[in-house]
């Protein structure tokens, strides 16, 4: 006796998400990374900032993590909704009235940023691409180390916002540690300029988020009383871009250079994305500081 079972050629093979909405710039960046942008069908703002290609595409820009709504996700059907912290609860509510599949991300160091990498190659089915990417950020900031370690050891402080005053994410922490400089302070809280004053770092970062590479550094170094620390008068303070240190993903080996080259600056070229301070009292058309 012969059993039919139909017609094995509707059967369906990959069970991999066809439509993905990503509501955060780094889960675009990695999906770019896993060669997988093709599933992406709306994506942020911000993503764009990061993720170039996808200003060319035909991905439609929706509301972020922290302002998500319903209505744009539902109506781009689909199958998967990333998102990362920082999230609002009500946000989170609007992304589960989509009906769709939701991860979400909350990475602190990078081993948190290695295992979304992981996760999000698995559920695409690109695992063993998943492993290179991670690989090839582990030994560029392995060799980055190797380079730093003989060398002298600035005291380096991050910032991600200017008011309130908040330091830089613990993965910033390990790459400023990576790249041969002390962090200063705890990782992701609140501060004040004093407190930081009191600290005296050689070498100030500045990445605000969704700031781009536009810090005012001459304005906040004068706002804040910072005129006589040894990072000013040392000419040693540094806008870098906002998505090479704030987006937990492969673009932070581009943060990676970027701290080298501010921390180390005759020991590494310095990079795109990475801006130094004029002179304090320089208010020329071009000083970014003289606008405010």
């Amino acid at each position: 006796m012969r059993i039919n079972f139909g017609d094995h050629s509707q059967v369906k093979s990959d069970y991999n998400p066809q439509r993905i909405v990503s509501l955060q710039p780094s889960a675009t960046v990695i999906l770019a990374a896993l060669g997988k942008l093709d599933r992406i069908v709306a994506c942020t703002k911000y993503c764009v900032d990061v993720c170039p290609e996808v200003r060319n595409s035909d991905i439609s820009i929706v509301a972020d993590s922290w302002t998500a709504m319903s209505e744009p996700i539902l109506a781009m059907h689909p199958d998967l909704v990333i998102a990362a912290v920082p999230y609002q609860e009500k946000a989170i509510a609007e992304i589960m009235k989509s009906g769709a599949r939701f991860l979400g991300l909350a990475p602190k160091q990078l081993t948190d940023i290695y295992a979304d990498i992981a996760v999000i190659a698995g559920i695409m089915g690109a695992g063993e691409r998943g492993q290179q990417v991670i690989g090839n950020m582990q030994r560029e900031i392995e060799s980055i180390r190797a380079q730093t370690k003989p060398l002298s050891r600035p005291r380096v402080f991050c910032e991600e916002w200017g008011k309130p005053l908040i330091t830089s994410q613990p993965w910033v922490a390990e790459l400023v540690e990576a790249a041969g400089g002390e962090f200063v302070g705890t990782p992701g809280v609140q501060t004040t300029p004093e407190a930081v004053l009191a600290e005296e770092p050689d070498v100030i970062i500045a990445a605000w988020c969704g700031a781009g590479d536009r810090v005012p550094l001459e304005k906040i170094v004068r706002d804040r009383g910072w005129e006589n620390m040894n990072a000013a008068k040392e000419h040693r303070v540094y806008c870098i871009r906002d998505e090479f240190l704030n987006t937990p993903a492969p673009t932070l080996i581009q943060g990676l250079h970027a701290l080298a080259a501010g921390i180390h600056p005759h020991h590494f070229p310095q990079p795109p994305g990475l801006r130094c301070i004029a002179k304090i009292g320089d208010t020329s058309p071009d000083d970014p500081g003289a606008r405010g």
